[in-house]
This record gives structure tokens, C-alpha cells and sequence, in this order.
């Protein structure tokens, strides 16, 4: 009778030690490439976010209050979603931008008016009254009217995580000034982190929380008391 060959039990215990340790070591080293690459993905896109409002308010397609000098956009009417806001609030809009200087991929929102991207969460904010944050809405109607001079020179935009220390682990910021600051604090992670109430969070001390207007934190901290540093 020929002899059946076949691993014995103490063999298929090594190999399945030595898949447990191989396991062990790739997927932190996995997991780490992932919010890595998450984390470049949302610093370049806000610099695309950044070229795409240098490029709308230069073309004056939103122009309000009809001086002649553009307002900066909302990531709806930069992406082509919905006609270019005619009033304060923009309850009433124009023409729809053709063709439109930022992605598609803004043109849609989650509950909370954010648009996610790569395992972030990326809201923006027009000046109102004071200077004060006016956060998008995925309805396309601001919650407060905007300060149309303001909103010639002045805009913010945050990316956070969606999830810390899974999708990532900074939270990003760019504003006019085109430098991308960034700090390292779990207190940003998941959906509705950025609201009117601390817009102003990533901005030097000195000023209110709710306001979008002042120096922007680089290397100090900000007034939301965490540390924000330059990306490069």
C-alpha cells in the first residue's frame, strides 16, 4: 500500500506562525503608506483649490456688489454644479461657470456640507459680516450674507480626516495667501468639524475664533491653542 505524504501538524503550526509574523510587520507599514498618501492627496488638492479661486476671482464671474473687482468662489460654483452666485446669500444665482476651474468631484456633499476626497473632509469658507466665517452648504443657500468687499480678498478651506489615524492624521489649511498649514490633533477627525463657530482656527492668536480674516498661524499656535506648522 503506498504511503500518503502530507504536512504534520507541527509544520503547518510553523508556517502559520511565519504568516502571523509576516502580517505583523506589513500591515502597520501598510496602514502608514495609506494615511502617507492621504495626507499628500489633501495638500495638493487644496493647492488645486487654491490655483482654482486665484483663477475665479480674477475672471470676476461672481461680482456682487458690481464694482468690477471678482469675489472668490464656493467649490459648487467653481466646480460647475450651479450657476455663479448674484446675490449675498446666494439664494439666486447666474450662469453656470463654462468650463469650470475646479473638479467635478465637488460638486457633491455629504450631510454635514463637506465634500470627502480620499479619506478627507474638505470645507469651505467665505467672509461675512466682520469678517466673520460663512461655511458652504450643500443646498447652495449661505446660512449668513456674505461681505462682498471681503470676499474680494479673503477665503479659507480646511481638509481634516475622516477618520484619525486611519485615513489620516493631520488636518490641513489654505487660505488667499496660498501657503498650506497643517497641525497634528485628533480633535478635527470626522464629518462637521469646521463649522462658523471656529472657522478662524487655524489663524495666528489675536483675533476671534469665528473670523477668516488676520495672519495665518506658521509655526505658532493658532486660536484654536494647536500648534500649525508650514507644508511644504
Amino acid at each position: 500500500m503506498k504511503k500518503q505524504s502530507g504536512f504534520t501538524l507541527i509544520e503547518l503550526m510553523i508556517v502559520v506562525a511565519i504568516i502571523a509574523i509576516i502580517a505583523a510587520i506589513a500591515i502597520p507599514n501598510l496602514l502608514s503608506a495609506r494615511l502617507n498618501a492621504n495626507e499628500t492627496s489633501a495638500v495638493s488638492t487644496l493647492r488645486s483649490v487654491s490655483s482654482s479661486q486665484a483663477q475665479f476671482q480674477a475672471s470676476a464671474k461672481a461680482d456682487v456688489d458690481t464694482d468690477g473687482t471678482g469675489e472668490f468662489g464656493l467649490f459648487r460654483e467653481m466646480s460647475g454644479a450651479v450657476g455663479v452666485r448674484t446675490t449675498i446669500n446666494a439664494s439666486a444665482v447666474g450662469a453656470v461657470l463654462n468650463p469650470p476651474v475646479l473638479s467635478g468631484a465637488f460638486r457633491t456633499f455629504n450631510a454635514t456640507n463637506e465634500v470627502s476626497r480620499s479619506g478627507y473632509l474638505f470645507k469651505m469658507m467665505l467672509p461675512g459680516t466682520a469678517g466673520i466665517g460663512v461655511p458652504e452648504t450643500a443646498s447652495g443657500v449661505l446660512g449668513a450674507n456674505l461681505d462682498n468687499d471681503l470676499a474680494e480678498t479673503s477665503w479659507c478651506c480646511y481638509a481634516s480626516p475622516a477618520s484619525y489615524s486611519t485615513s489620516g492624521n493631520r488636518t490641513f489649511f489654505v487660505n488667499q495667501t496660498g501657503d498650506i498649514t497643517g497641525t497634528d490633533v485628533s480633535t478635527y477627525t470626522g464629518v462637521g468639524k469646521f463649522v462658523a463657530s471656529n472657522a478662524g482656527s487655524a489663524f495666528k492668536l489675536g483675533g476671534g475664533l469665528t473670523g477668516i480674516t488676520g495672519l495665518v498661524a506658521v509655526g505658532t499656535k493658532g486660536r484654536d491653542n494647536n500648534t500649525w506648522k508650514q507644508i511644504n
